[in-house]
């Protein structure tokens, strides 16, 4: 058993901090949010994620098992042995991450090591471009804390591969674990958190320094981004021929170099990872010299489905002074997070177009409502399609994707599906994205 302080609570940091309890390990979340640790401390999640309600309500709590609490005091860190930093590394204008929170965070962080004689290990779990952590994060750690990295305390790198809606069971059973570290104590205090993991997964562990992992993020996010983008560019070509760019997938997919996986062509990728991380590393390999042509298209093909969606519409109907249901508004099903969503750009052009918004979604209206206060927000998706002239699926729920009748109440029922979440059927006027 290892203890361990996350500092941070958001996505990353409490899944991982109620996975680490879940595996046998003490944690102890820090976060200066005194409302999510009052949350985490009552046994109940601060968001909305599959399952990590009811790891939450085992390990925290006053019924729970007491491998999880929460504070928002620094000083905890000095009754664990790892410490991981799971903070916001947001864009700026340019698509290059703002470390400025991760700066702030090492330096209270190695301000308060100071104070502790034994060893300490520190992992960034945020996203970083390469040569953060050794070029930026330790250099302030070891000013704060008057230490030297190596000696009197160890510094890693562990990046996360989690998605949002299935965060915690890609946590338990990760395809893989990458393990970056520039000192040999350091790996072995994160071996010491991993190898309960190790052994109930089986996933395969790669050891590399801290800039080889920072890296292998990045080229994760940006290969699967690519990948979606490719399959998107095919089907709108597939569309223009009048073929099912799915039939098309599922014959490439049998080609064991290409698999099965991302060939759902679509209205694109959102959420917080693809879209700042492409435009990181692009902003990082251009202050490198390098243009990077692959990942550019794939951002910029992604750019465009929501336009392409909204072009099917128009070809159908005018929504000018007219109702239109916008089925689906966060970013992918099982998740509240808007961040990028495609309905943000969707609802822009139906608002530039003079429409009157109807939107539904089952978990995220109250974070859509906020970027959009003036729209109508539906209870069920029936109420959005009542009278609307046009459909436009953005997520599929599946509360949406099991609608059928409720189509019968548009005025015109036109519907443009950017999911393949709908089926095609006599009495609606249907149009897939790219099928």
């Amino acid at each position: 058993m290892t203890r361990i302080s996350v500092v941070g609570s958001g996505y990353v940091g409490t899944t991982i901090a109620a996975c680490f309890a879940d595996l046998g390990h003490e944690v102890v979340n820090v976060d200066i949010d005194q409302e999510i640790v009052d949350t985490i401390n009552d046994g109940t999640a601060p968001i909305h994620e599959d399952g990590l309600a009811e790891l939450v309500a085992e390990h925290a709590g006053p019924n729970g098992t007491g491998r999880l609490e929460a504070t928002t005091e620094y000083d905890a860190v000095l009754d664990t042995d790892v410490t991981f930093l799971c903070l916001p590394t947001p864009q700026n204008d340019d698509g290059s991450i703002d470390l400025s929170i991760m700066e702030a965070a090492a330096d209270q962080l190695g301000t308060t090591l100071a104070a502790k004689e034994a060893w300490h290990t520190v992992i960034v779990k945020s996203t970083v471009v390469p040569g953060s952590t050794e070029e930026e994060i330790t250099p302030i750690l070891e000013s704060a804390s008057d230490d030297t990295a190596g000696e009197e305390f160890g510094v890693g790198m562990n990046p996360e591969f989690l998605r949002e809606g299935t965060a915690v069971n890609d946590f338990l059973n990760p395809d893989k674990i990458v393990l970056g570290a520039d000192d040999d104590r350091a790996l072995e205090d994160m071996y010491s958190v991993f190898d309960p993991l190790i052994d109930r997964s089986g996933a395969p562990v790669v050891e590399t320094d801290t800039r080889t992992a920072e890296m292998i993020k990045y080229a994760n996010n940006s290969f699967l981004a690519a990948k979606i983008s490719l399959i998107n560019d095919i089907g709108n070509i597939c569309k223009e021929f009048g073929i099912d760019a799915y039939e098309v997938a599922d014959a490439i997919a049998l080609d064991d170099r290409i698999g099965e996986q991302f060939l759902r062509s679509g209205v694109g990728w959102g959420g917080s990872c693809f879209e700042k991380d492409t435009a990181a590393i692009r902003a990082a390999a251009r202050d490198e010299g390098y243009e990077p042509a692959m990942i550019d298209a794939a951002a910029t093909v992604n750019d465009g489905q929501p336009n392409r969606l909204l072009s099917l519409m128009d070809s159908h109907v005018d929504v000018t002074g007219k109702r239109v249901a916008v089925l689906g508004l966060a970013f992918k099903p099982g998740t509240d997070d808007i961040r990028n969503s495609r309905a943000i750009p969707v609802i822009e052009g139906l608002q530039a177009r003079g429409a009157e918004i109807a939107a539904y979604d089952p978990v995220a209206t109250e974070n859509m409502r906020e970027q959009f206060p003036d729209i109508e927000y539906a209870d069920t998706p029936g109420t959005a399609l009542n009278e609307a002239v046009a459909a436009l699926v953005v997520t599929d729920w599946e509360k949406i994707t099991t609608l059928n009748d409720e189509f019968d109440t548009m005025s015109t029922p036109v519907v443009v599906d950017g999911r393949r979440a709908i089926d095609r059927r006599d009495g609606i006027v249907y149009e897939g994205l790219t099928w």
